[in-house]
């Protein structure tokens, strides 16, 4: 089978399309066919091994594994004897893992106990499989904040992975959602819901007289300092981006001196929460962003343009041929 490959850490350029054994299931778990995955941000930390932290959990000197990609959609193409949860042509989606990966080829095999699901019957398999990483994320940090009706919640990167989904998580729970983004995000992100939008290359959140309950901040672009200016007296700030280091042990000395909370930190998938998220996305409470949609061939160049830093939502990867049915295609 044909898969994106990686032996060291660095830029796109150390992808290569290559042809690896295809897996075979055994007792307990499925075959998927993969139709499509997704670029996130994970991609992106463990092939440059930035922070340097990842390579700790990866490998110090070069990648323990070779393959990359975190969340699929496809088709279940054969099962183990004891698989009792799912059957050969059920369409699914969802997370490997990312210690796992192994989203960027043909084929993967998982338990049938990991974090997949069946997939949302609205969505084309491009749209399915950059729902799972954003989505999860998002859907954890909304509920530890057990937002409330009425609450005034800002969303710091709104028109990324995670911030398009924490706009429409937020809303569904009652919350008034305020996005900061750039000019050119400005519509998208209204287009999810947000009451407001502010454009950071023009005006200054912590500057307008408004105080919020909670803040997300998605992208790991301002300082702690900078969030705790918007939050009311007794708000949480969320750095749902950073990583373990400097900043994360302040935030925790910071929050554990003042009346304002800092929260960080990695979350646990669940197979629950996917399905949750699955029931949003058929309700239309929750819709998939895609940028740009790549083919699998061309992960180096979807790489680069992720490396940009400007990309709107998500961005998709077509693995396998999939139906004419299927229809997401953005132009590259």
């Amino acid at each position: 089978m044909q898969a994106i490959t990686f032996s060291e850490y660095g830029g796109p350029e150390v992808f290569k399309l290559s042809e690896v054994a295809k897996p075979a299931p055994t007792e307990n778990e499925v075959l998927i066919k993969i139709f499509s995955t997704a670029v996130n941000s994970a991609d992106y930390r463990i092939r440059s091994a930035n922070p340097w932290l990842v390579r700790l959990a990866f490998g110090f000197f070069k990648p323990r594994i070779s393959i990359l990609g975190g969340v699929f959609s496809g088709v279940i193409e054969s099962v183990g004897t004891g698989v009792t949860k799912y059957k050969v042509g059920e369409e699914v989606f969802g997370s490997t893992g990312m210690t796992g990966a192994g989203a960027y080829a043909e084929y993967k095999c998982l338990s049938e106990n990991d974090v997949f699901t069946t997939k949302p019957k609205n969505l084309s398999h491009g749209e399915a499989s950059t729902i799972t990483f954003g989505g999860l994320t998002a859907l954890y940090f909304v509920q530890k904040a057990n937002i409330q009706k009425g609450q005034k919640v800002l969303v710091y990167g709104a028109s990324g992975s995670v911030g398009t989904s924490i706009v429409q998580i937020a809303k569904y729970y009652g919350a008034e959602v305020t996005g900061v983004c750039s000019t050119k995000n400005l519509e998208l992100v209204k287009s999810l819901g947000a009451s407001s939008v502010i454009d950071y290359t023009k005006e200054d959140f912590t500057k307008n007289g408004v105080e919020y309950d909670v803040v997300f901040e998605t992208v790991d672009k301002i300082s702690i300092e900078t969030g705790l200016k918007a939050l009311k007296p007794n708000g949480t700030l969320y750095l749902i981006s950073a990583m373990p280091g400097g900043d994360t042990f302040k935030a925790l000395w910071m929050s554990l001196t003042g009346k304002q909370k800092i929260v960080s930190g990695t979350f646990p998938e669940k197979t629950e929460s996917l399905i949750f998220l699955k029931k949003l996305v058929e309700s239309g409470d929750l819709k998939a962003v895609v940028d740009k949609t790549y083919d699998l061939a061309d992960m180096v160049e979807a790489h680069k343009y992720v490396d940009t830093g400007h990309k709107a939502g998500n961005v998709s990867i077509l693995v396998c041929n999939i139906s004419p049915f299927d229809t997401l295609r953005p132009l590259k």
